[in-house]
């Protein structure tokens, strides 16, 4: 089942005539994701991929109904305006594959969209991905790709890292499991959904029968986590590897949102937090189906 997304979810992309939209869209529809069309402003009539082109989402709201998720794929400078417009139009999640929008943007659009009720899954996130089901963002890269490394199964899956979060379901069908849902969070040092708030929704997950994160020294995802677990809203397995542990304090590590700061924010008060809360630590990528294996209830 996993969270989110699954094969029935309706999906737009929003710059869907430019070359990342073009070539993204490709990847999502030959996955099997549902996607009813894409907007470009001015070319309403053309197609991508099969797909209808509009010139506003409120068009395809209009002659398609409710959307679930739109991806958007435009240059950082204009993606407030695109996240606007799709918040708008009642869209209920919004994810965009943009690295490098200005920080007063990101605050303005996690504001907005908190008060529209719309869900805004990072900025500078590659996707999500429920194995077998769908894809929204570009998450795996291509189909051969996806189905190689994301195994359908149990294990709910957070990357803070673009990179990584192939590396952690990959290590998981090595050591026999496979996963439910992944979701890359996001790079930026402000994020409209933090793996704290998705949290309970791998809970509420029947399928989910526990949680594995890529983890990084920097920013304080991984104590709210903690806090999470600690106030009995999450009570699955939840096993985390912390990249980044051997940087001595003070050295630049990864990301730039990486900042550690009030005593959150290190490899020792991630590791401290998390165990403090009854979550498990792995020494290596290696040792996390290790761990489930001990801990996850058949």
């Amino acid at each position: 089942m996993g969270i989110l997304i699954n094969k029935e979810t309706k999906v737009i992309v929003q710059g869907i005539t430019g070359r990342e939209g073009s070539v993204r869209t490709k990847y999502m529809k030959e996955y099997g994701t549902k996607i009813i069309g894409g907007t470009s402003p001015g070319k309403k009539g053309e197609e991508v991929h099969g797909l209808p082109v509009y010139n506003t989402v409120k068009e395809i709201v209009r002659e398609q109904g409710e959307i679930d998720f739109s991806v958007i794929f435009v240059p950082g400078r204009v993606l407030k305006t695109a996240v606007f417009e799709a918040a708008d139009a009642g869209v209920k999640n919004i994810i965009p594959c943009v690295e490098g929008t200005p920080i007063h943007d990101i605050m303005e659009m996690v504001a907005y969209c908190k008060m529209r009720g719309t869900r805004l899954l990072g900025p500078g996130s590659i996707g999500i991905i429920t194995p077998g089901e769908a894809v929204v963002g570009w998450l795996g890269g291509n189909v051969e790709w996806a189905n190689k490394f994301f195994q359908k199964g149990n294990i709910g899956v957070f990357s803070r890292s673009g990179g990584q979060s192939g590396t952690i379901p990959w290590v998981l069908r090595e050591g026999g499991f496979g996963v439910s849902t992944v979701v890359h969070t996001g790079t930026e040092p402000v994020l409209g959904t933090s793996m704290a708030d998705l949290l309970p929704l791998f809970e509420a997950d029947p399928d989910t029968k526990g949680v594995a994160v890529y983890a990084e020294i920097g920013g304080s995802q991984e104590e709210e986590c903690a806090d999470v677990i600690a106030a009995g809203k999450f009570t699955k397995p939840f096993v985390i590897y912390v990249a980044g542990a051997w940087a001595p304090e003070g050295q630049r590590f990864s990301h730039a949102s990486n900042i550690v700061e009030r005593g959150r924010g290190s490899a020792k008060s991630k590791i401290e937090a998390v165990t403090k809360a009854g979550g498990f630590i792995a020494e290596t990528p290696t040792d996390i189906p290790i761990i489930l294996k001990k801990k996850v209830k058949n």
